[in-house]
C-alpha cells in the first residue's frame, strides 16, 4: 500500500479483517482514512447518483440507506473526536490533523466573535453620539427657559 501510494502518487486506504475479527488499517502518508473514505463516499455517491435515474427508486433505496448510516457513524465519530473524546485509536498523523481543524475553527469563530463586537462597539458609538447631541440640545433648550 506504501508503495502504490509512493509510484503512484495517489492517496491509499487499506483495511483489513484477521480471521479473529481484528481490523488493522493504513492510510498514506498525505491523508488520514475518515478524508480517504469521505473522498470515496463522496465519489461513489456521485456515480450511484449518475446511474439512479436508470434504476428504480426502491433498489436505489436500499443501496442509499447502509451509505447514509456508514456516513453518519463517521460524522458521530468525527463530533466524538473534536470534542475531544475517544482519541486513543487515532495515530498521531490524525491527531496533528484533527488539531489543525480545531485550529482553523477556533480562528474563524474569533474573527467572527471580533467582527460581531467591532460591529457592537460601532453602534454603541453612534448611540453615544446621538445621546450626546440630545443631551446638547436638551441643556441647550433648559439654559433658553431660564432666561
Amino acid at each position: 500500500a506504501l508503495e502504490l501510494s509512493v509510484f503512484c502518487d495517489a492517496d491509499v486506504a487499506l483495511i483489513i479483517f484477521s480471521t479473529k475479527g481484528k481490523l488493522s488499517e493504513y492510510a498514506s502518508t498525505d491523508s488520514s482514512m475518515e478524508s480517504i473514505l469521505e473522498r470515496y463516499e463522496r465519489y461513489s455517491y456521485a456515480e450511484r447518483d449518475m446511474n439512479a435515474n436508470d434504476s428504480d427508486p426502491k433498489e436505489n433505496w436500499s443501496v442509499e440507506c447502509p451509505k447514509l448510516m456508514s456516513r453518519i457513524e463517521l460524522l458521530q465519530k468525527n463530533i466524538t473526536h473534536y470534542m475531544g473524546h475517544d482519541l486513543d485509536p487515532l495515530s498521531l498523523r490524525e491527531l496533528q490533523s484533527l488539531e489543525q481543524q480545531i485550529d482553523t475553527s477556533l480562528k474563524r469563530i474569533r474573527s467572527r466573535k471580533n467582527q460581531l463586537m467591532h460591529e457592537s462597539i460601532s453602534e454603541l458609538q453612534k448611540k453615544e453620539k446621538a445621546l450626546q447631541e440630545q443631551n446638547n440640545l436638551i441643556t441647550k433648550k433648559l439654559k433658553e427657559n431660564e432666561k
